[in-house]
């Protein structure tokens, strides 16, 4: 038996200035052929997932890509292709069945479903391909996905700690199906309800009692899987937003009326997946007051990890402006920064006009630096290997890198995007976040992989960005309307 496994991702952010060509896969994550096996066999992924099973299965096992790239705006034609056309080539060879680490948000020059055109290529090629999906919590589920796949399943944890073994569970169900043990049959729908990111956390309502629906249901007889996607309102799609989809084994009765259920539940908790702000300045200001360190502080609107351009400097200069100490930024995007820094060198002091390199013209933001002087106190490649709970085992790179102290405060500062949800982004450059009285984080939920456990206190703080959660800031021209709350209906 030959299997083919490959992972191909991306969230893509269309308000996202920051364009997501071959080179940027390449710098987080672009393997082929053997490579890919190797990078990512023994991984927390679902890759990895993927081959555990089919080495049990004695299966021989087809690797053409694994391929992942951090949010930014639509992938270009170019590097879709270099992506896809390694997995078609591998069908076209003759393979038994298909395994598939994809993300369901991916949105390409030429496709705004990135995941969805490749099934269907891949359904073209080999009809009968019995071929299983894992896809992202942030998943925008579509009908082109759904009908050229055998089963399906998502995350059920916000961050991403159980990709290893949603991969195992749908993997079983395809090998299962093709040993004639189970009849998968799927059923899934969307709601008009366009939630924010920031309020998809699996550890809070709303979401919360989603994924616990869908876990009890799981426990039914007969049902196979079942997944709650929180959808990605960032991407300006037709589809984006809310869906489920359960598979059960030859029961399409069974599958219609639990998706029905939890979807239900979902427009019913409509109202709390929409964010309420609070002004940065009185964030601050509350972040002051507090003694017990680390206090997470959440620069959630320029957070790469959903397409932003990680060199918005507002909440950075808010927290300087109102002197609070003994603070660890993770990270700044600004590669010519570092560039400047290593010239300097360790230990020398430098004034630099640090980020705001980035115009971001979808919210009519234009880039803006801040003039800050300090000393180089460190320098390194950016590569380390993650330890905690997400992406385990997985070697990352945040290019090269340094660290700025200001006396009052250390900045990381990269030159690939790295969302801070590892602790590794500041012990790989020497600092112990556990220590330190604050911690500026550019991210939104995923920091809490690493970090939660080290969190005194977290305090979301609005700045800017194109991870925005204010729907007044963008201008949606694709998606369906009505959708929720974009529009204030009260039918689903």
């Amino acid at each position: 038996m030959r299997i083919l496994i490959a992972m191909m991702k991306h969230e893509t952010n269309t308000f996202s200035p920051i364009v997501a060509d071959w080179k940027r896969f390449e710098d987080w994550s672009a393997y082929l052929g053997a490579d890919a096996l190797k990078a990512y066999e023994g991984t927390g992924m679902p890759f990895g997932a993927y081959v555990e099973l089919a080495r049990a299965a004695g299966a021989e096992i087809i690797t053409p890509v694994a391929a992942e790239a951090m949010p930014s705006g639509r992938v270009t034609e170019d590097a879709y292709n270099r992506m896809a056309e390694p997995i078609l080539d591998a069908v076209r060879g003759g393979v038994d069945a298909a395994l598939l680490d994809l993300h369901g948000a991916m949105v390409a020059e030429h496709t705004d479903d990135g995941e969805g055109t490749l099934l269907e290529k891949m359904r073209e090629i080999d009809p009968d391909l019995p071929i299983a999906v894992t896809l992202d919590l942030h998943c925008n589920l579509t009908d082109r996905i759904m009908n050229n796949c055998t089963a399906l399943i998502g995350y059920k944890t916000y961050p991403h700690v159980d990709m290893y073994e949603v991969g195992k569970q749908i993997g079983t169900v395809l090998l299962d199906s093709m040993a004639g043990k189970v009849k998968p049959v799927m059923s899934w729908g969307n709601t008009r309800l366009l939630s924010q990111t920031l309020r998809q956390g699996t550890d809070d309502e709303p979401m919360a009692t989603l994924i616990r629906m869908c876990r009890e249901a799981e426990r039914e007889p007969g049902v196979l899987a079942a997944t709650a996607f929180g959808g990605f309102a960032l991407a300006d799609i037709h589809q984006a937003g809310n869906s489920v989809i359960v598979v059960t084994d030859g029961d399409k009765a069974k599958a219609d009326g639990v998706r029905d259920r939890i979807l239900a539940k979902a427009w019913d908790l409509r109202e709390d997946f929409i964010f309420k702000h609070t002004p940065l300045a009185d964030q601050v200001a509350e972040a002051k007051t507090m003694t017990e360190g680390p206090i997470l502080l959440l620069d959630h609107a320029d957070n790469c990890g959903s397409g932003a351009t990680q060199d918005v400097m507002t909440v950075i200069e808010e927290v300087l402006r109102q002197g609070l100490e003994d603070v660890a930024v993770a990270a700044v995007w600004d590669p010519a920064a570092v560039q400047e820094m290593q010239k300097a060198g360790v230990g020398e002091t430098i004034t630099l006009k640090l980020g705001g390199k980035t115009d971001m013209p979808s919210i009519g933001e234009v880039g803006e630096p801040l003039t800050v002087t300090g000393t180089v106190k460190a320098l390194t490649n950016g590569e380390w290997t993650v330890r905690g709970p997400m992406y385990t085992g997985v070697k990352v790179s945040m290019g090269p890198t340094a660290v700025l102290d200001t006396g009052n405060m250390e900045i990381v500062i990269v030159s690939h995007h790295h969302e801070p949800w590892d602790v590794g982004v500041f012990t790989s450059v020497g600092i112990q976040p556990q220590y330190k009285r604050y911690l500026i984080l550019k991210s939104r939920i995923h920091y809490r992989a690493g970090f939660a456990a080290l969190g005194k206190a977290t305090l979301t703080l609005d700045g800017k960005g194109v991870t925005t959660s204010d729907n007044n800031l963008l201008r949606y021209e694709n998606v369906r309307r009505p959708i929720y709350p974009l529009d204030l209906i009260n039918e689903a």
